[in-house]
């Protein structure tokens, strides 16, 4: 289990460094077996280049080694994300996640050319991010499928397309050492019932220990409890997403007492209604008390 990581903010709406670094040891002592900073859970359309940097090197520190790092660079102007896979901040990093460019709407082809690119400047091995619902285009089985053949260096995909027969054909057709990854929590369990190497997870932001179980019991083949714990968190699913990404688990995180609960514009925080819902599931898990 990965962990998208929130980037916590203090009512100024600066970086919440503080925040982070007790965040990054909840995760690093409660279960999550490797960290992903600057992905869509971290708003990071919202940072500058240096609160970026600024954010990788802080999380590197405050990791020291514990849990491996992955990194997500990516955007729809190729050039500019080959240049900053040349010049950016990979100590300690052992991966990057790219997302398929958004906006823009290019090709298979076009998303073809676009990681060789990638691949071919970065100097980490590189896993796809196939998020549709967010970039306006799905790279198909096929592309991901010749990427993983043709650039030894694209090494597996965070799946969040929602299609299961994409998916299925990904795994029984990729090369051997080719990970698929459920970029969609809720999916988690089914796609590693069907061969999948496990979850990027926005939830183990907040309940690392009990969601990493899941995944593992599903991981060792121990399935029948998997489905047992997975069933439980539904509700929870629901209520992650129902005002938006990382709305659902900033409210988690700031009832939990880990940070603040706020994101920049043009994210808000989760309404009222939600919030008081989260709480109602919160204290059924224990992880706040019951007034």
């Amino acid at each position: 289990m990965g962990v998208a990581l929130i980037t916590p903010f203090k009512k100024d709406k600066s970086v919440d460094f503080d925040a982070l670094g007790r965040l990054v040891e909840y995760l690093t002592t409660q279960g999550a077996d490797y960290l992903v900073a600057l992905g869509t859970t971290a708003e990071t359309p919202t940072l500058t280049r240096d609160e970026r940097t600024e954010v990788v090197r802080f999380i590197v520190e405050k990791n020291n080694n514990r849990l491996p790092l992955v990194v997500g660079v990516g955007g729809n102007n190729t050039a500019e994300v080959v240049h900053e896979l040349k010049v950016s901040y990979f100590s300690n990093i052992a991966a990057v996640l790219s997302v398929t460019p958004y906006y823009n709407k290019p090709t298979q082809e076009g998303l073809f050319q676009h990681y060789r690119a990638l691949s071919e400047a970065s100097p980490r091995p590189i896993i796809l991010y196939n998020v549709p619902g967010r970039t306006g285009v799905n790279l198909e089985a096929e592309t991901t499928l010749r990427l993983a053949r043709s650039c030894p260096n694209i090494v597996g995909v965070k799946e969040a397309s929602g299609k299961l027969d994409q998916i299925k054909q990904i795994i029984a057709e990729r090369p051997k050492g080719f990970h698929v990854i459920s970029g969609d929590d809720g999916m988690a369990f089914d796609l590693i019932k069907r061969g999948g190497e496990g979850v990027i997870s926005v939830l183990g932001n907040a309940m690392p220990k009990r969601f990493s179980e899941m995944i593992h019991h599903a991981l060792t083949g121990n399935f029948n409890e998997a489905e047992r714990e997975n069933s439980r968190f539904a509700e929870i699913f629901r209520l992650l997403f129902k005002d938006g990404n990382p709305a659902g688990v900033k409210c988690m995180l700031c009832e939990m007492g880990y940070i603040e609960n706020e994101l920049r514009l043009p994210l808000v925080a989760a309404t009222e209604e939600t919030r008081q819902q989260i709480v109602a599931e919160l204290k059924k898990f224990t992880l706040i008390a019951n007034s």
